[in-house]
């Protein structure tokens, strides 16, 4: 426990720089996923690559343009598919040769002994090598020779009972490479780190990877390649969760760049086998068989039909003993079937006889929803009438009251009125007694007095009737009183409405308009209204 608490403490800078801070269950979850989304990748690499073989059409294309795009296209397909690199290195070695030119000859050369190696075919490789002389070859050139040399003797050594015996040699070329490398590029810190780690200097050489993974691009060839190299690390301190994490990486990254000549998917399904995780062992070696058969990577395949068929086995073997325990378990749940069906059989006979007495109270159940919905009409009416009777008997009492006092008042007035024309015919001011009859002052001022009454009266009945009434009509046709004006005649003929008064001989009469007057203000006000026509009246007579 306290070496695994320490481990994560050295490592936890490095993963939060490098996006490695999901747990392993997340990243396989994560590489499942990408496993299924494998043919996406494998498209965006096709697309590249016929974008490069169109370019090939170009009219009057010269030797020297032709060349560079064969090389774009060796490179992008030298970890896809080995023979159609091998044949573009075939291509560029033949316009290198026509057009005499010895450095690309060289390349060309260096290129198809790379895929020669990667292939296994080492006998034709080591033949091209040796035709090298390699005192005619300046530094630039003995870098791809000796890269090749070293890489060749890698895989003998991985495949050959001599393994030790190249193992030397391959050192060897590897110490030369590094003396004509510049040590600011990754192609040295790679076979640097190599070194480091065949010496056994593990820690430098993890921090010389880590120092490039800080440098890298997320999940570019390099990233892919870097990981691997750091997930191999970890394997050699036996420390299992971070190879596995590091060769998750590494596999993701060689999917999303269509990298099919890969080692970490491998490397990974072993792993994860030996830690008992045989689907995800399954699956993996299964990733990493299609892509080495893709690729036609020959010494990958040998490799991985070692150990196919150890986890194949195994899974069949789970998957047959999961088949066992289902058979156990569909056994089990037709027993269960069984008494499930005896118990609902059971169960549909109580029902029967419950359903029987729901069915009788249920028609108790509607006479008296029925009784209940009678009652309750009553009850709406007598309430509707109760509440009629007591607005009538609060306007009737409200208005008697005010009638008497009104009626009072005109008494006082007409005395006043009937006196001031006596002394007018006492002093026989005839001609004064006969302008004051004559005049309408005092009845315009009379009824002038008796609307200013009645609307404070009514107002103070229903005090929010401009508002309630103005919420009938479209927002444009509201009513808007000059200051000082209580009731305009249009809203004082609805009011009355209101009161109960609905004929218009009568709205006429206590108004002094015209019968065609009072029917034209309510055919124009109903016009107005943003309820249904027929229904206004009857709504401004629940106002309040």
């Amino acid at each position: 426990m306290k070496k695994r608490i320490l481990t994560i403490i050295f490592l936890f800078p490095v993963i939060a720089a490098y996006g490695t801070t999901e747990s392993l269950n997340d990243l396989l979850k994560r590489l499942d996923q990408t496993i299924q989304e494998k043919e996406v990748y494998t498209e965006i690499k096709e697309k590249r690559i016929l974008e490069l073989k169109h370019m090939l059409n170009t009219p009057q294309i010269s030797p020297e343009q032709v060349y560079e795009i064969n090389r774009k296209l060796f490179e992008e397909y030298r970890v896809y598919i080995c023979d159609s690199a091998n044949c573009y290195a075939e291509k560029n070695l033949a316009i290198a040769k026509m057009q005499n030119n010895q450095e690309w000859i060289f390349a060309s050369e260096q290129r198809l002994i790379n895929i020669l190696t990667m292939t296994g075919m080492y006998i034709d490789a080591v033949e091209r090598l040796n035709a090298v002389n390699i005192n005619t070859l300046d530094n630039n050139e003995k870098i791809p020779y000796y890269n090749n040399r070293k890489e060749i003797c890698d895989y003998y050594s991985h495949n050959n009972v001599y393994w030790e015996k190249y193992k030397i040699k391959g050192m060897a070329y590897r110490d030369s490479l590094l003396a004509f490398l510049d040590p600011e590029t990754n192609h040295y810190k790679f076979v640097y780190s190599e070194k480091l780690f065949d010496e056994g200097n593990l820690d430098l050489s993890k921090q010389v990877l880590f120092d490039m993974l800080e440098k890298s691009i997320a999940e570019d060839h390099d990233y892919a390649m870097i990981t691997h190299s750091i997930a191999k690390i970890y394997q050699k301190e036996n420390n299992t969760e971070l190879q596995n994490i590091y060769y998750a990486l590494s596999a993701i990254a060689d999917i999303k760049n269509a990298i099919k000549e890969n080692a970490s998917m491998q490397q990974l399904a072993i792993s994860v086998y030996k830690s008992g995780d045989i689907n995800h062992a399954y699956a993996y070696i299964c990733s990493s068989l299609e892509d080495a058969i893709f690729c036609n990577a020959r010494l990958r395949t040998v490799e991985i039909s070692k150990i196919f068929p150890i986890i194949e086995t195994s899974y069949k073997e789970k998957t047959i003993k999961q088949k066992n325990q289902l058979q156990v378990y569909l056994l089990l749940t037709a027993i269960l079937s069984f008494f499930l069906i005896l118990a609902v059989f059971y169960v549909y006979q109580q029902m029967k006889k419950l359903a029987i007495a729901r069915k009788e109270l249920h028609q108790v159940n509607l006479q008296l929803k029925e009784l209940n919905n009678q009652l309750y009409q009553k009850n709406l009416q007598l309430e509707e009438t109760n509440h009629k009777l007591f607005d009538t008997n609060r306007i009737k009492e409200e208005y008697i009251g005010h009638f008497l006092d009104l009626c009072s008042a005109y008494i006082d007035k007409l005395e006043d009125y009937r006196k001031m024309l006596f002394k007018k015919a006492s002093a026989s001011q005839w001609e004064s007694l006969f302008i004051t009859l004559k005049s309408k002052e005092f009845i315009e001022k009379e009824l002038e007095e008796l609307y200013n009454h009645f609307d404070n009266i009514f107002l103070h009945l229903y005090p929010n009737f401009i508002e309630e009434f103005n919420q009938l009509l479209m927002e444009e046709e509201r009513f808007t009183l000059k200051q000082g004006e209580l009731l305009n005649p249009e809203l004082r003929i609805f009011a009355l409405i209101r009161l109960g008064i609905s004929d218009s001989s009568k709205i006429a009469a206590f108004l002094h308009y015209s019968s065609s007057t009072i029917y034209n203000y309510r055919t124009k006000v109903r016009n107005k209204a943003a309820v249904p026509r027929d229904k206004f009246e009857s709504l401004v007579m629940g106002i309040g």
